[in-house]
C-alpha cells in the first residue's frame, strides 16, 4: 500500500468508526467529535518537512538516528532546547496539547460536552494556577531562559510547519506553548504519581463495612521482609491507628475516583556498584510502570551542548532529561509511595467557612468552560486556606497536596544533565520537590546513591504526629502543614528536612519496587505488594552469593523476569484445595507443574490470571455488593492473597472460594477460547487516544504480570514505558513500547513495540548519530 492510499484509508476509517471508552486515558472516550474530511486535516497527514529554520537563540542541529530519536547538538544551551522544542512538536505535537488540555480544563473545548466532568475537576484543582506560581518562582533562576527557549521551539514549529493530522480531524488549531505549560506538566506528572483519594475511599469502607474491615482491606503496614532500605533503616515505631471516620459521600469519591493516579503506577529500579560487577563499574536499571498508549508516555533524546551530552526519557512538554544519562554517571526513578495529599472537613455557613475560631470567606472564582457544539459552562472554584475545596451532590471535603504550591523540580532535572559526578547529584536532589520519588544513581567514581526525593509533611494533633490516612478538621486547624502556601511560595518548615529522609550512600546493591521503604510508619499511605520487589532482591542476593558476577546481560535477564510472587505463594494451596475436585483435574495437573512464569506460551499462566481476578471477587464481591462498593475500592493484591476468615468469605472457607474461582476461570478461558497466556496478554491493549485499528498498536503477545519484574497489565494497559540498562562506562541499552514518532506515517510509530514485547534493547549510545535533518541559523535581525 503506497503512502497516500494508506493516508486515505486512514482518515477514512476514523471519520466512519466510533472511538470507544477505555481506562487507559481519561480522554480517550471524549475523541468523538472529527471535523468532515477537509484540506486542514488532509494537509495534516503529510510528510513532515526538512530544511533551515531560523532560531532567536542561535545555530543547532537536528539529526534523527535509526530509531527516530532526536540528536540535538548546540553551542549555547537556549539554542539547544530551542531545537529540543521544535523536535518535540515534530514529533508529539498533539500528545503536548491533549496533556495541556487536560490539565488546564480545556477539552470540552474541542471535543464537546463529554468532556465537561473532566474539565471541572481540574478547574476546581487549579493545577494550571500551581504551575503559574512555579513559573513566577523560577523567573529568576538559571533553568527560566532555557524554558523559554524550548517554548519558542514549540512555537516555531507550531507557526511554520503542518499541523498532525489529529488536529484536522478535530478541527482546531493549538495556542502558542508556554513556560507555564512546561511546568504544567511537571504538575500533570507528579499528579499521577501521588494524587490519590485512598484516604477518602478508606473512610467509606470503614462507614459502610466497619473500621475492623477498613484496617484490614487498608492496613498501614504490609508484613514482608523485602523493604528497600534492609540494612540500616528506621527500624521504626508503631503509629498510632487512625479513628474511624465519617465518610464524605460516595458520590463524591466516585467521581473523584476517575481523576486519581492508576493504582498499577509503580516502577522497578536498582543500582549495583562495581564490587559485584564484571567491569568493576556500577550498574543503573531503571523501568518505570506508567500508563501504556500510542505514542508512548515517554520521549526519548540525545542531547549536546558543548562538551557536555545527556541521553535518556522526559515527558512530551519537558525540556529536560528525566531519566538517563550523561557524562558522568546515570540515574532512575521510582514511585515511594509517600503519602504528600491531605483532606479536610470544615463547619460552614454559605460563603463562609470557620477556622481557627473565625470566619472566613472562600476565596472564589467563577470560570467559564468552553464546550464545542453546545453552551459554555461556569464552574465554581472555591479555596480554602489549605487548598483547593471540592463539591459534589451536597458533600464538600478540602484537599491540601504538595503541587498546589511553587516546586523547584525542573531546576533539579536541570541540573542532573550537566551533572559532574554524585555531589552535583545530591545538590540537585534538594531541589526536587516534587514527587516523592526514589532516587538511585551510579558514577564514574564508582559512587552509588540511593535518595527519597520530594516534600514529605509532618502532621501533628494535639502534639502528636500522626499519619495521614483520615479526614482532618480543617476548621481546627488539625494536622495542617507548617510553611505551605497554596498557589504561592512556601518555605517547606512543616515538613520532613532533607538530610532525614531515607538514603543510602554506596550501598553494595539496592533495589526499589515501590514497597515499603524502611519502617517508618508516618513516611506512607499505600506502598505497593511486595511481590517485585522480593523477586529483585532474590535475584541480586543469589548473584551476589556466588562466584559470577553481576553482568549487564545478567540486568537484562532480570528485567525480563516473569516469575509471579502471587502464583508462588497461592498456587501450592490452590492445587491442595482442588485436586479431586470434579472437572478440574485438567486444571490441577496444568497447574501443578507449573514454574510460576507469566510466559506467553504458558497455559497455567493463562489459569492463574483468571483465577485471582475470580478468587478477589470471590473474597470480595458479596461484601462489596451489599456496601455498593466497586471496583475502585479494592485493595492490594497481597491483602487480597492474604484475607480469610468469615467476613470475606461468608459461610465458606478460603479453600472453597479458591475451588470456585478455579472453576469460574477455566470456563472464563473456555469461553473466550483461549490456548496461552499469550492469547490474552498482548500489546492490544495500548492504544492511541482516538482508539481507531489504524492507530493502534497491533496485538502482540508478550510475558508479564502485575506483579511480575517483566510488568504488563493487560487489563489497564499499564507497565514498563521504558527499559534502561546503564552499565557506567560501558554500552548503555533501552526500549520504548511503541516508537518515539507520534506521526502515524512515520517509520518510528511503533518499530520498537516487537523488540519491548520480547524484552529486546537497542543502543543508547550518547554519540551524535543520523543524518542532518533540521538546521538551526541565527535569526536575522
Amino acid at each position: 500500500m503506497d503512502i497516500d492510499t494508506k493516508r486515505r484509508a486512514l482518515v477514512g476509517a476514523i471519520l466512519g468508526g466510533v472511538a470507544t471508552g477505555s481506562a487507559l486515558s481519561p480522554v480517550r472516550s471524549y475523541l468523538r467529535r472529527f471535523a468532515p474530511l477537509s484540506g486542514s486535516a488532509w494537509r495534516s497527514a503529510t510528510d513532515r518537512p526538512q530544511g533551515t529554520v531560523e532560531s532567536p537563540h542561535g545555530p543547532a542541529t537536528l539529526r534523527y538516528d535509526d530509531h527516530g530519536v532526536p540528536n540535538v547538538s548546540a553551542a549555547d544551551e537556549r539554542a539547544l532546547y530551542f531545537a529540543v522544542g521544535y523536535a518535540q512538536a515534530r514529533d508529539r505535537l498533539f500528545q503536548l496539547d491533549l496533556q495541556r488540555r487536560l490539565m488546564r480544563g480545556q477539552l470540552s473545548a474541542v471535543v464537546g460536552d463529554a468532556a465537561f466532568e473532566s474539565d471541572e475537576f481540574h478547574v476546581k484543582m487549579d493545577f494550571a494556577g500551581a504551575a503559574e506560581a512555579t513559573w513566577r518562582h523560577l523567573r529568576g533562576t538559571d533553568t527560566a531562559p532555557v524554558v523559554r527557549a524550548f517554548a519558542d521551539g514549540v512555537n516555531a514549529y507550531v507557526e511554520n510547519e503542518p499541523l498532525p493530522l489529529e488536529f484536522g480531524l478535530l478541527s482546531y488549531e493549538p495556542a502558542a506553548w508556554t513556560p507555564a505549560d512546561t511546568l504544567l506538566m511537571e504538575k500533570q506528572i507528579s499528579w499521577e504519581l501521588t494524587g490519590s483519594f485512598r484516604t477518602l475511599r478508606r473512610a467509606t469502607v470503614a462507614e459502610k463495612l466497619g473500621a475492623e474491615a477498613a484496617r484490614e482491606l487498608y492496613p498501614a503496614r504490609l508484613d514482608h521482609d523485602a523493604p528497600i532500605v534492609r540494612e540500616g533503616g528506621d527500624g521504626g515505631t508503631a503509629a498510632r491507628e487512625s479513628p474511624p471516620d465519617r465518610a464524605v459521600g460516595s458520590d463524591l469519591v466516585e467521581w473523584l475516583a476517575d481523576f486519581e493516579s492508576d493504582p498499577g503506577v509503580g516502577s522497578n529500579s536498582w543500582v549495583v556498584s562495581g564490587e559485584h560487577t564484571a567491569s568493576g563499574n556500577p550498574i543503573v536499571a531503571n523501568d518505570p510502570h506508567l500508563s501504556l498508549m500510542a505514542p508512548p508516555v515517554w520521549y526519548e533524546m540525545n542531547l549536546r551542548a558543548s562538551d557536555a551530552g545527556v541521553r535518556g526519557v522526559t515527558f512530551p512538554g519537558v525540556p529536560f532529561v528525566v531519566i538517563g544519562e550523561n557524562d558522568a554517571g546515570a540515574w532512575g526513578f521510582t514511585n515511594t509511595g509517600a503519602d504528600v495529599i491531605d483532606f479536610y472537613r470544615y463547619e460552614t455557613d454559605g460563603d463562609r467557612y470557620r477556622y481557627r475560631g473565625e470566619w472566613r470567606e472562600f476565596d472564589v472564582d467563577i470560570r467559564t468552560v468552553a464546550v464545542a457544539d453546545g453552551e459554555d459552562r461556569e464552574v465554581t472554584v472555591r479555596k480554602t486556606v489549605h487548598g483547593p475545596y471540592l463539591e459534589r451532590e451536597g458533600e464538600q471535603v478540602g484537599v491540601a497536596w504538595t503541587g498546589h504550591t511553587a516546586t523547584e523540580t525542573t531546576l533539579a532535572v536541570h541540573r542532573y544533565a550537566t551533572s559532574e559526578g554524585v555531589e552535583d547529584v545530591l545538590a540537585a536532589t534538594r531541589h526536587f520537590d516534587l514527587p516523592t520519588q526514589n532516587l538511585v544513581y551510579a558514577d564514574r567514581d564508582g559512587e552509588t546513591l540511593f535518595y527519597v526525593t520530594g516534600r514529605i509533611p509532618v502532621r501533628t494533633v494535639d502534639g502528636e504526629r500522626v499519619r495521614g490516612d483520615r479526614i482532618f478538621d480543617g476548621s481546627a486547624g488539625e494536622a495542617e502543614w507548617r510553611g505551605f502556601e497554596p498557589f504561592g511560595v512556601s518555605s517547606w518548615e512543616g515538613f520532613v528536612p532533607f538530610e532525614e529522609k531515607p538514603h543510602v550512600r554506596n550501598p553494595a546493591y539496592l533495589a526499589t519496587a515501590n514497597q515499603r521503604v524502611t519502617d517508618d510508619p508516618y513516611l506512607s499511605e499505600a506502598y505497593a505488594s511486595p511481590y517485585r520487589g522480593q523477586r529483585i532482591y532474590e535475584l541480586l542476593d543469589e548473584r551476589a552469593n556466588s562466584d559470577r558476577p553481576v553482568t549487564p546481560a545478567f540486568v537484562e535477564e532480570m528485567q525480563a523476569d516473569a516469575l509471579d510472587g502471587r502464583a508462588r505463594d497461592l498456587v501450592p494451596e490452590l492445587v491442595r484445595a482442588a485436586d479431586g475436585a470434579d472437572g478440574l483435574q485438567s486444571a490441577v495437573e496444568t497447574l501443578s507443574g507449573w514454574d510460576y512464569r507469566m510466559d506467553r506460551d504458558s497455559r497455567a499462566a493463562l489459569l492463574f490470571a483468571h483465577w485471582f481476578d475470580a478468587f478477589r471477587e470471590e473474597a470480595l464481591g458479596a461484601a462489596f455488593e451489599r456496601a455498593d462498593l466497586g471496583e475502585a475500592y479494592h485493595p492490594r493484591d497481597w491483602v487480597v492473597a492474604h484475607l480469610d476468615g468469615q467476613r470475606w468469605f461468608g459461610d465458606g472457607s478460603r479453600r472453597a472460594a479458591m475451588v470456585r474461582a478455579l472453576r469460574s476461570a477455566v470456563t472464563t478461558v473456555e469461553e473466550e477460547g483461549y490456548e496461552t497466556y499469550g492469547d490474552y496478554n498482548d500489546t492490544a491493549a495500548i492504544t492511541h487516544p482516538f482508539d481507531q485499528s489504524f492507530l493502534n498498536y497491533p496485538a502482540v503477545p508478550t510475558d508479564g504480570s502485575s506483579q511480575t519484574v517483566n510488568n504488563y497489565r493487560v487489563e489497564s494497559a499499564v507497565g514498563s514505558s521504558w527499559r534502561m540498562v546503564c552499565p557506567v562506562g560501558g554500552e548503555s541499552v533501552a526500549v520504548l513500547p511503541g516508537g518515539n514518532s507520534g506521526d502515524y506515517f512515520s517509520e518510528h510509530y511503533r518499530d520498537q513495540l516487537r523488540a519491548w514485547a520480547d524484552v529486546e534493547y537497542k543502543s543508547m549510545t550518547r554519540e551524535l548519530r543520523g543524518e542532518e535533518t533540521v538546521t538551526f541559523e541565527e535569526a536575522r535581525r
